[in-house]
C-alpha cells in the first residue's frame, strides 16, 4: 500500500553504482530501510544532498509490514533546511545527534511524539541564533524522557550526587565512579530544568560542557543495550573551541 510520511534522515549506505539504502526515521512506521534508486544520476529528481544526516523530508512510500527494504514513491524535502547544511557548527552538532539517535533508535518502533520532538528540535535548531553551543546537551537529556531512562529529580535539590548507574539523585556517594557532584552536578540540574525552546539562557563554561557531554554518552552507554563508542563528539567539541 501507499502511504504518505514525514520522515529524518539516519544513515544513508551505497548499495550499487547509482543506488543507496537509506535508514529514515519515519513518522508512521518508525525506523525503515528505503532503496532509492539512481539517486548518483545527474538527471535523477531525488538528490543526494536531501538524504544528509537529520535532513526532513516528505515521503510516499510503499509499505510493508514486516518487510525489510521498502521502496519509496516520491521525496521531497521539507522543510528546507536553511542553515544547518551551511554552517559549521551547526552542521556539527547535527552530526553527533545523529549518531547519538542512530545508536539510540535502531530497535525503535514508530513513535509519533518522539518523531514529533526530533522534527521540531531539528528546526529549533536550524532557526536559532548564537549563542547555539549547549544545544546538544539540553536535547540529550530531553530525548531521554522518550527513551525511558529521563533521571529521577525527585531529590535533586536535597542531593550531593547524581548516579549515572542508576539514574537518581542521592546524598550518599555512590559505591562505583559513575556519578557527577560538586559544581557540575548544579551544572547538570540546570540542563534538566532548561527547556530546549531556551536553550540559549543556559550558561556553562566549555571546560563544564565538555565534562557534562562526555558523561551523558556514558548515561547512554549505561541505558541502551549495545550503544558503542561515540566517535562523533571529539570533533564537535574541537568546532565548539
Amino acid at each position: 500500500m501507499i502511504h504518505k510520511t514525514r520522515g529524518i534522515v539516519l544513515k544513508v549506505t551505497d548499495y550499487s553504482e547509482s543506488s543507496v539504502v537509506a535508514r529514515i526515521f519515519t513518522e508512521k512506521f518508525g525506523l525503515q530501510s528505503y532503496m532509492i534508486n539512481g539517486v548518483k544520476k545527474a538527471k535523477s529528481k531525488v538528490k543526494m544532498n536531501m538524504l544528509q544526516p537529520l535532513h526532513l523530508l516528505d515521503m510516499v512510500v510503499y509499505h510493508k509490514p514486516n518487510g525489510g527494504i521498502q521502496k519509496i514513491s516520491d521525496i521531497r524535502s521539507m522543510p528546507m533546511l536553511q542553515h544547518i547544511p551551511y554552517d559549521i557548527v551547526k552542521s556539527s552538532i547535527v552530526i553527533f545527534i545523529n549518531e547519538i539517535l542512530y545508536k539510540s533508535l535502531r530497535q525503535q518502533t514508530d513513535d509519533e511524539v518522539l518523531f514529533e520532538f526530533i522534527f521540531k528540535s531539528i528546526e529549533l535548531l536550524d532557526a536559532a541564533e548564537e549563542p547555539i553551543a549547549n544545544f546538544h546537551l539540553v536535547f540529550l537529556v530531553k530525548l531521554t524522557r522518550f527513551l525511558g531512562f529521563y533521571p529521577d529529580t525527585s531529590y535533586a535539590d536535597t542531593s550531593n550526587y547524581f548516579d549515572l548507574k542508576n539514574g537518581i539523585f542521592s546524598k550518599q556517594q555512590p559505591k562505583h565512579l559513575l556519578y557527577i557532584t560538586n559544581e557540575d552536578l548544579q551544572n547538570f540540574i540546570l540542563l534538566l530544568r532548561c527547556s530546549l525552546e531556551n536553550f540559549q539562557e543556559l550558561k556553562i563554561t566549555h571546560k563544564s560542557r565538555k565534562f557534562l557531554i562526555d558523561k551523558l554518552i556514558d548515561y547512554y552507554s549505561l541505558h541502551i543495550d549495545d550503544f558503542g563508542q561515540v566517535k562523533s563528539h571529539a570533533i564537535l567539541e574541537e568546532v565548539l573551541g
